[in-house]
């Protein structure tokens, strides 16, 4: 007899947890996933694949606007249909659940569609009352929006309505400044909503380049979106005529058709029984691990945002896979967690690598900085001023150790030199790199 039911059981089936699941699987081990709502997690579902076809269709309100210039007879008033984008939209997300529930499925792992909580260091407890027991548990849960603690936040959205709403609505406040609060802002602007980003500092995107910051936030004030700094929530209040009266600190009150929370997120550990195993969580309710992501307790560990290490979907991926490689597949293997890359699809977008020029500075001491502010060549004949920015930081012997970028398909290009910076490739050797004409990626071997 078998001592375990399973020799692995996830739960949570998002983007660490699938993998990591089909890989221990492919490895040989009997493996199955609980999850409680729909295979594909935050980022398949209702995170960054169906907010990226938002971000797609609201680029074609300015695309259609410059068409003109390009010799296409485009109307005036050219009709958006939210109701059409939006069924489309979860429509793919659909497809994608499936594809996700057959890979799983194909390779041997066990789908269990229910809620899973841990009750001991190898068991838990499904919502039907089942009991389960497995050689390790691997926590692969993610994390949850935050909604800020005033008088009337039930009358908000998170990002995960969004995706749902009936009609975009024609004002609307985005509470929050990070790349979830900038990306909507963005989309919902291009569709037509008049946008206020509420923040409690004086800062957007914290800990991404500075100057990159400063663009943005000067290229959207410059579309009419309305920015409110050192601003918390005091209440919202809901009318009759449906409007939402938000009161905030520091500012006038402004009235909305729509708030929606973008205030950080929350990992997804309350309520899911750690103490019974002893699993030991950080101030902020993620699950601490270590470098092979085990948590205090040896049989139990996590991948992903529930961890809160750094909360993207292709590091929970590396993660899973890691963690299967390393207990099944006999390869140990751990995340190398430097010079991960990242983007915001704002309008225009961001994306970067590696450090800061001021995270250099106060690492490094000595840095050299080069530099590209430009106007792609499709603004210009479309009339658009706005304007791209190029940063290359580096280090004293002129090795690149962070490229920063704001402009159109800023993190398309960013990718390939990701590669370099990682490589630890030198200035020279970028100079060195005969350049691709006409494009701005061409741009990153001209820095000067």
């Amino acid at each position: 007899m078998m001592p375990y039911d399973y020799d692995l059981l996830v739960i949570g089936a998002g983007s660490g947890g699938t993998r990591a699941a089909r890989v221990a699987a492919q490895h040989g081990a009997r493996v199955a996933v609980a999850e409680e709502y729909r295979v594909g997690g935050t980022c398949v579902i209702r995170g960054c694949v169906p907010k990226k076809l938002l971000v797609y269709g609201a680029h074609f309100a300015e695309d259609l606007k410059d068409a003109k210039r390009f010799g296409w007879d485009v109307p005036d008033a050219c009709h958006f249909d939210w109701p059409r984008l939006r069924d489309n939209v979860l429509a793919e997300v659909d497809r994608l659940n499936g594809a996700y529930t057959d890979t799983l499925t194909n390779n041997g792992v066990e789908i269990i569609l229910q809620r899973a909580e841990v009750t001991g260091p190898n068991t838990v407890r499904l919502a039907d009352g089942q009991e389960k027991t497995a050689e390790r548990i691997l926590l692969a849960v993610g994390a949850h929006p935050a909604i800020p603690d005033c008088p009337g936040n039930e009358h908000g959205i998170t990002s995960n309505e969004a995706f749902h709403l009936d009609a975009i609505p024609r004002r609307i406040l985005i509470a929050g400044a990070g790349y979830i609060a900038n990306e909507f802002a963005g989309i919902f602007h291009q569709f037509g909503a008049h946008v206020i980003v509420m923040n409690r500092t004086q800062e957007i995107l914290r800990g991404y380049e500075l100057a990159l910051r400063d663009r943005l936030l000067q290229i959207s004030m410059m579309k009419g979106l309305e920015f409110r700094f050192d601003a918390t929530f005091e209440g919202i209040a809901k009318g009759e005529d449906g409007c939402l009266t938000v009161r905030m600190s520091n500012h006038e009150p402004v009235v909305v058709d729509c708030v929606m929370f973008a205030t950080g997120r929350v990992p997804n550990t309350r309520g899911l029984g750690l103490d019974s195993a002893g699993v030991e969580l950080d101030g902020k309710g993620a699950v601490g691990v270590d470098a092979d992501n085990r948590s205090t307790c040896p049989s139990i560990f996590a991948v992903g945002d529930v961890t809160n290490r750094i909360q993207l979907t292709p590091v929970a991926i590396r993660e899973g896979q890691a963690f299967a490689d390393t207990f099944y597949g006999g390869k140990p293997t751990r995340v190398d967690y430097s010079c991960v890359p990242s983007a915001v699809f704002s309008h225009p977008p961001i994306a970067q690598v590696g450090m800061t020029e001021s995270e250099a500075r106060q690492k490094l001491g000595e840095v050299k900085i080069y530099s590209s502010d430009f106007r792609p060549m499709k603004n210009v004949l479309a009339g658009r001023n706005e304007r791209a920015l190029y940063k290359m930081v580096c280090d004293a012997t002129d090795r690149v150790v962070g490229i920063h970028m704001i402009g159109p398909d800023a993190p398309e290009i960013l990718q390939g030199a990701a590669v370099a910076v990682k490589a630890g490739l030198t200035k020279a050797q970028f100079d060195e790199t005969v350049a691709l004409h006409p494009t701005m990626a061409e741009e990153l071997v001209l820095l000067r």
